[in-house]
């Protein structure tokens, strides 16, 4: 059966000239037994991790009789991609960027936990995987969680692409030190031995980590050297080693298994989610306030959340009254501390997600940098992951600029496949919920301040499905000037609209992405005469709207926000004297 895999996936990595011949030969017999003897179709899952053999993935879905198409399609336009993409029968995290696969496992992991579905949860990681940092973050909050139905298979041969992998010293140490069981050095086509450790998993009471020692191009001329790690075989070499794999055995003994396989997509459980009534008379607040008032609501009234948070619950107003802890050896509640572990955080998220559960988290928008990789994973595989990012600006203050975010917002944007909402108000906040929440294609980011500021209301007809409207229109006939603005620099728009006069628009724009995708006789409408754009962070996107930009591209610096901020040039009186003087 694992020769059978072997040469389906070289007939792909052939139909393609290009592959990874290295993992299909020495790791098809870890996967084959996890197929073959262990998995439910239906109820468990499967991560590879080691994304770059996603030709032995498809080689072995499609003879376990998952409906993926034609493996001559590999790497193709249309066809099987080069690494395993979400959407793909029998595929159940996008992975490729090493380590997020890991962390994805333990987010499905615990998914099936806080869910009770019965599901394990398999995954095949590579030396690569386990020489990422994220691998560590993401085992650490599994081996505390108590993911006794987790179990991580280590193809370990010792090579990376440039020569000796550069992993720990000790491994398995390093994992049992975290709380996992660990299984020690069972050799790759040791099968009976890797089916007993697999048995012995099921009554584990940790998830299980299990150490295969395998050769990378195993049965090749280049037999335990990277360069076995990519298509380094020629046509020929490649054909005739194809050839010596054909099993009508294996491919037999697949069929029994294929008939077993069940077809359907493993169901998730989005709910439908309220939209409870939302009034707030302050006129001076922050919108992580908002939010959290919001949120509490939200669960209050029903709706089906989890959350968590990178240590920042309460700062980011991401833990409410209505939270309720998941810890070890109880998942019955809706709120996770990851600890301090932003990127193991967005990961297993997105593995949350895929597992059936509405998952939210946070930490400070300057932190987003931590978990972009995870994020970009999540735009590309179409997750309805919501992040939180408080502390949006340099009126973070003290704490100076390695905690006050400048690029962020703009480099969010920049992503494709992502809402960035920035609210300013009581009725944005609630929309921007709303928006994440009934958007079941693409992740979220809501942008919120930690300062407090005056709250500038959004007029009752207006509507903010396009993600930009007018907050304050001019009281003359004629719009000279029409200034952009998102989150807490709304009312400071306000203020420099006030200094000049009658002529000024001021649009509050919370989602760029939903404006852009408005019609363009609705862009030009609402953005009439000359343009300015006002956001406290980095200016050069804002260009694609508008004429002028008043924003911040140097770092910060400490000191209270309020001073920082009029330090930084936003400040009323400069910038309407800095307009006025580009108008004329």
């Amino acid at each position: 059966m694992s020769n059978a895999v072997r040469a389906n996936a070289l007939y792909a990595i052939h139909a393609a000239h290009s592959g990874h011949v290295g993992i299909v030969m020495g790791a098809s017999g870890v996967i084959t037994t996890v197929f073959a003897n262990f998995l439910r179709p239906g109820v468990d899952r499967f991560v590879l991790s080691a994304g770059h053999g996603s030709a032995m993935l498809y080689a072995v879905l499609k003879l376990a009789g998952y409906e993926i198409g034609d493996l001559d399609s590999f790497r193709k336009i249309g066809g099987l991609p080069g690494h395993p993409e979400i959407g793909i029968p029998g595929v159940d995290a996008t992975t490729g960027p090493l380590g997020q696969g890991v962390a994805n496992a333990v987010g499905l992991a615990l998914a099936a936990k806080i869910r009770g579905t019965g599901a394990r949860v398999y995954c095949l990681c590579s030396d690569g995987d386990l020489s990422e940092g994220i691998a560590y973050e993401a085992i650490a909050f599994a081996g505390r969680m108590g993911l006794e139905n987790l179990v991580l298979l280590w193809d370990d041969n010792g090579i990376t692409i440039d020569g000796v992998a550069q992993t720990p010293v000790d491994v398995p140490g390093v994992v049992r030190a975290c709380g996992w069981r660990v299984v020690n050095d069972i050799a790759g086509d040791d099968f009976d031995r890797l089916n007993r450790a697999l048995v012995d998993a099921k009554r584990s009471r940790n998830p299980v980590f299990i150490q295969v020692k395998s050769v990378i191009g195993m049965g090749t001329r280049l037999a335990g050297d990277a360069a076995a790690h990519g298509l380094a075989l020629n046509d020929d070499e490649l054909l005739k080693l194809m050839r010596q794999c054909v099993s009508g055995r294996g491919e037999a003994a697949w069929a029994q298994v294929a008939a077993g396989t069940v077809k359907k997509k493993i169901e998730k459980s989005y709910t439908i989610v309220p939209n409870p009534k939302f009034d707030v008379s302050d006129t001076d607040v922050a919108t992580r306030e908002l939010s959290a008032k919001y949120l509490n609501l939200l669960i209050g009234a029903g709706a089906n959340l989890v959350g968590g948070s990178a240590d920042l619950g309460k700062n980011t107003g991401a833990k409410v009254q209505n939270s309720h802890d998941i810890v070890p050896g109880d998942f019955n509640g809706n709120y996770i501390n990851y600890g301090v572990r932003e990127h193991a955080m967005a990961a297993i998220m997105n593995g949350l997600v895929a597992g059936g559960v509405r998952a939210y988290g946070s930490t400070f928008l300057v932190f987003s940098d931590y978990m972009r990789p995870a994020i970009r994973i999540a735009a590309l595989s179409g997750m309805p992951v919501i992040y939180l990012f408080s502390h949006d600006s340099v009126a973070v203050g003290q704490d100076g600029p390695t905690h006050q975010p400048i690029e962020q917002l703009a480099s969010l944007r920049l992503m494709p496949n992502i809402n960035v909402l920035r609210p300013c108000n009581a009725r944005e906040v609630a929309w921007a919920w709303q928006t994440a929440l009934n958007d079941i294609a693409r992740p979220s980011a809501i942008i919120l301040s930690r300062q407090k500021f005056l709250q500038i209301p959004t007029p009752a007809h207006a509507d903010l499905t396009h993600g930009a409207y007018i907050i304050r229109d001019a009281t003359a006939r004629r719009v000279r000037l029409t200034i952009i603005a998102t989150g807490a620099d709304v009312p400071l728009a306000i203020a420099v609209a006030d200094k000049i006069g009658a002529s000024v628009r001021v649009v509050s724009m919370p989602c760029v992405e939903l404006f852009r995708k408005s019609p363009m006789r609705f862009q030009r409408d609402l953005l009439r005469g000359y343009v300015v754009a006002i956001e406290a962070g980095a200016t050069a996107a804002w260009f694609e709207f508008a004429d002028a930009v008043c924003g911040i591209d140097r770092f910060g610096m400490s000191g209270d926000g309020a001073a920082v901020y009029h330090a930084l040039g936003m400040d009323a009186d400069a910038i309407a004297v800095d307009i006025c003087k580009k108008m004329k």
